[in-house]
């Protein structure tokens, strides 16, 4: 993979630095919150001040630090669940794309199902069959956002398993699975990890969203719990949705626009058309023109002249 395509991408730096910043921000949570976001700190719906910069919420708690404590949660169900859908799409893409026959086929036509089915109100049904937890979360996720990745990375199999050097190694009757270890899952890591960018922006939507409805874990402070208690506790009815609402609504748009931008800078800079363009062009022979060569001094013409 060209990573120089990627640090000249606007896209994909302004990507990186909002990553960047949130993951510092969720790792040093614990020394930068001004107080501890499980406690009482101030009077109930208070404005934001110097006190508290965002103002607190129902019961007195700090909103800011409870936005920056939500942000541990919500990046860790979004990468979590994105490694869960990632390794299982590219398990199925690269099964489905190299070795193909009837396994091919059955496990295509379980990613045209998982495709087609409308997985909200699915995802919906599993999280409340399973209960509010954290780690159902994660795995409800996961289980629900495989099937796009294994159909890129299938495509992309497809056209690696014709290259000269898999082909070579074929005919040298080296196994498949050697093959798919050594040359197939190499080739496909670069595109992979686009797919799991990706995922993760989707994953930390669908916590949110879910989350928000109520079905995520209420002992855990994330972005869409942090929604789910200003709407149930009358935010959106009084004033202070402005310091309540906004704030974890922004950071969500933030990181999974961040991710976003990652996400497709790596997916154009992965894909083929791009990787052949930006390939260094071939030495082309130019032909040297063919310069008639003049008859020498004393020698005549064999051509006879024509009489008048």
């Amino acid at each position: 993979m060209r990573w120089h395509l990627l640090l000249r991408s606007g896209p994909g730096l302004t990507g990186i630095a909002i990553l960047l910043a949130l993951t510092l921000m969720a790792l040093f949570a614990p020394w930068i919150v001004p107080y501890d976001a499980s406690e009482l700190s101030g009077r109930p719906f208070e404005p934001p001040s110097a006190a508290h910069l965002l103002g607190t919420n129902d019961i007195g708690q700090d909103i800011l630090s409870e936005l920056i404590v939500g942000a541990r949660v919500s990046l860790t169900i979004g990468v979590l669940a994105a490694i869960i859908a990632v390794v299982i799409g590219t398990l199925v893409g690269v099964v489905a794309g190299y070795f193909g026959g009837p396994i091919g086929a059955v496990l295509m036509r379980l990613v045209d199902v998982a495709l087609v089915i409308p997985f909200v109100p699915l995802m919906v049904l599993l999280a409340a069959y399973l209960g509010q937890s954290l780690w159902n979360l994660i795995v409800v996720i996961g289980l629900l956002i495989w099937a796009r990745p294994a159909r890129i990375i299938r495509s992309y199999v497809l056209t690696l398993a014709r290259q000269d050097y898999i082909l070579a190694a074929r005919a040298l009757g080296i196994p498949g699975g050697r093959i798919v270890l050594r040359h197939v899952l190499p080739g496909v890591f670069s595109l992979a990890l686009a797919q799991f960018v990706l995922a993760a922006s989707a994953s930390m939507l669908l916590e949110s969203s879910l989350s928000f409805l109520g079905l995520g874990d209420p002992t855990q402070k994330s972005w869409g719990t942090m929604l789910f208690y200003a709407q149930t506790r009358s935010a959106f009815l009084s004033g202070a949705w402005l310091w309540w609402v906004v704030p974890p609504g922004l950071m969500i748009t933030v990181a999974v626009l961040g991710f976003a931008l990652v996400g497709f800078a790596l997916e154009e800079i992965t894909s083929p058309k791009v990787q052949r363009q930006s390939a260094p062009p071939k030495p082309t022979r130019t032909k040297l023109p063919v310069v008639p060569s003049l008859p020498k001094a004393g020698v005549t013409s064999s051509t006879p002249e024509k009489q008048g």
